[in-house]
């Protein structure tokens, strides 16, 4: 099927996302690669169409993800590259384009970090300069504008996104650069019971930074996976949304699920941030309730309790924490009535919150059910795993490292073997499990260093295998 020079006209008339990400890419990109050709002695006059090819080959790998390459996204790759690589292009149908072959197997690229990139970093490294920052930042804004040709992006499009974006900051990693956001979220550090959030009122926090800290959460993967997918698909909805695309309905509430101490609050808090980055919601803060906060216990109050707790949350996110136990009352409980009035009020304020449903797996199966409109309106679960032995010792440190204690020889192996010995049933305490036994850990080491005379800083700052105590299960 061809497009003739009207379709053209009309894609430039709506707006073109992958044209202006692409010119900021060019634009941005060609005096840094200009300056390291000079600092090499090399002629730098083929700058811009070496940048303009780099452009061109992230565009294609994205377009091939899914290996429809739609009219759309063809004629948009037509318009957009033309100019700067091949003047034919200008006159190529979508079919031809099809026909030639010119696009596939172009996701391939994605496998690594380009040479490009890979340069960059190295002279960051050496340079202490952030010339891959830019890249990164130009690259991620293609790939987006890409997804954003489709009124419905597909998950394999937002997973290669993803994964496009993790393969540049391993590249830093590997080479000691930072990345993007993580110095201004240094400091930052998880808590496992973080105190609860107030309204946010200072300027919102850069995305980067707030997925610089969310991926410094220890463990989580499959979470911050998810976190990041939900977070590329608000980007390619706006971009859509500037370019006066269509933008299919999609609801951004959510179901978390799992153990006590999985970080749940902690992620509904870094997640209200983003969403208030984002232009979801518009202070950012995060409420937590639970049905203590939303079941009255006479007629009539129940309804006022929700809308009061709801109403505190608009512009943010309410976390409903064991919503399950709503739907779990006798038959003259008001659990059903907090669930039917949260359902309507949700309704009502759908621009204004986001509420996130947390608790067990099987039992959130059951809130769900209790209502025809939560389905609907929560159609994404985000399973929070439990902490492997490892990551449970690497949080006991993270809270030592925090209060100035040092873990002598021999406590890190006692502290495995203590968090293996925990029965990991139903309940299992996770991070609440790790902060309890810290707790514990200082109480000892406080009754053992008490009886030494003036101890010395290092003395005050040691924990012992001693301080571990029993490897056995937690009483």
């Amino acid at each position: 099927m061809g497009a003739s020079p009207a379709g053209r006209g009309r894609l430039l008339a709506v707006g073109n996302p992958l044209h202006d990400s692409v010119r900021q890419f060019v634009d941005d990109l060609t005096p840094v690669l200009e300056g390291l050709a000079g600092d090499a002695g090399m002629q730098s006059t083929r700058a811009g169409a070496d940048i303009a090819l780099e452009a061109s080959n992230i565009a294609a790998a994205f377009i091939d993800v899914d290996g429809l390459h739609t009219d759309e996204e063809i004629l948009a790759y037509l318009v957009t590259f033309a100019p700067h690589l091949d003047s034919l292009l200008q006159y190529a149908q979508p079919g031809q384009v099809r026909r030639s072959g010119l696009l596939d197997n172009r996701r391939d690229w994605l496998a690594e970090p380009s040479v490009l990139f890979q340069t960059l970093v190295a002279q960051d490294h050496r340079h202490d300069t952030r010339h891959s920052w830019r890249y990164y930042d130009r690259a991620m804004a293609i790939a987006h504008a890409v997804c954003a040709l489709d009124r419905h992006p597909a998950l394999v499009e937002l997973e290669a996104v993803d994964g496009f974006r993790t393969g540049l900051l391993a590249r830093m990693e590997n080479w000691e650069v930072p990345r993007p956001g993580q110095e201004a979220a240094a400091g930052r550090g998880p808590d496992a019971d973080p105190p609860p959030a107030t309204v946010v009122t200072s300027p919102e926090r850069p995305l980067d930074e707030l997925l610089a800290e969310l991926d410094a959460l220890i463990g989580l993967g499959p979470v911050k996976a998810e976190v990041r997918l939900v977070a590329n698909l608000i980007q390619v909805q706006n971009l859509r949304r500037q370019r006066n695309l269509p933008v299919a309905d999609s609801s951004r509430h959510l179901v978390f699920t799992g153990n006590p101490g999985t970080g749940k609050s902690t992620v509904a808090r870094l997640l209200a941030q983003i969403y208030r980055t984002l232009g979801v919601v518009e202070k950012g803060h995060l409420v937590e309730s639970d049905r203590s906060q939303l079941v009255a216990g006479y007629v009539g109050q129940t309804a006022i309790q929700v809308r009061k707790v709801v109403e505190s949350a608009l512009g943010g996110v309410l976390l409903v924490d064991e919503a399950y136990a709503l739907a779990r009352g006798d038959e003259g409980d008001f659990g059903q009535e907090a669930i039917d009035t949260l359902v309507k009020l949700i309704e009502d304020h759908r621009d204004a919150v986001v509420v996130v449903a947390a608790g067990y797996p099987d039992e959130m199966a059951d809130f769900i059910d209790s209502n025809p409109g939560l389905r609907s309106r929560f159609p994404k679960t985000i399973a929070f795993p439990d902490y492997t032995d490892d990551e449970l010792v690497a949080i006991f440190a993270g809270m030592a490292k925090k209060s100035a204690y040092v873990s002598a020889d021999g406590v890190d192996s006692q502290l495995h073997a203590w968090f293996a010995a925990q029965p990991r049933d139903k309940g299992f305490g996770n991070a609440r499990l790790a902060r309890n036994l810290f707790e514990a850990v200082v109480a000892r080491q406080a009754t053992r260093v008490v009886g030494v005379k003036d101890p010395t800083d290092e003395q005050l700052m040691a924990l012992t295998a001693e301080d571990i105590g029993p490897t056995g299960p937690a009483a």
